[in-house]
């Protein structure tokens, strides 16, 4: 093969990561801008009483909704596989939760899946672990990037 052919070759699988890169970027940073919008807002009303499979549904959907209209308008693959940073984003929670210490009011005797459970889904109730922001900091932003994603599939389904 010709040399200059395959230096081009090579800038060119070089030019098309680098944008599979930043497109991936910018869908993560929609993804949890939306959320992030969505806790602000959240906030700002403050509203009592509202449960967290509620806010979880909201997390999710908000978006899924984002990402169903930014794959219509740029349809990009990359925007299909953010969910894969909220897989990893809950797991590294996940790990460090298990590391954490447990005493008093903070899940005594607890095993790993209650200790999960309780921590990010307040099943049965709250486990007293990271001041019982373990949906903020782990279930929710997970389940942003994961609407997100679903959001950009089906919008690019309908795209093609």
């Amino acid at each position: 093969m010709d040399t200059s052919v395959q230096t081009e070759l090579e800038e060119s699988s070089r030019s098309r990561l680098a944008g599979q890169t930043l497109s991936f970027l910018l869908h993560t940073l929609l993804a949890l801008g939306s959320w992030i919008a969505l806790m602000l807002l959240g906030y700002a009303i403050n509203p009592s009483g509202v449960p967290q499979s509620a806010i979880f549904l909201l997390s999710l959907g908000v978006p899924l909704v984002i990402g169903l209209f930014v794959a219509r308008i740029y349809p990009s693959e990359t925007a299909t596989l953010v969910w894969l940073l909220g897989l990893i984003w809950f797991l590294i929670a996940c790990l460090l939760v298990l590391d954490l210490p447990t005493g008093p009011n903070q899940c005594f005797q607890c095993d790993a899946t209650e200790k999960l459970a309780r921590t990010f889904f307040s099943l049965p109730r709250p486990s007293g672990l990271i001041d019982d922001d373990g949906p903020f900091i782990g279930t929710w932003p997970a389940a942003a990037l994961i609407g997100y994603s679903i959001g950009a599939k089906l919008g690019f389904h309908r795209a093609e």
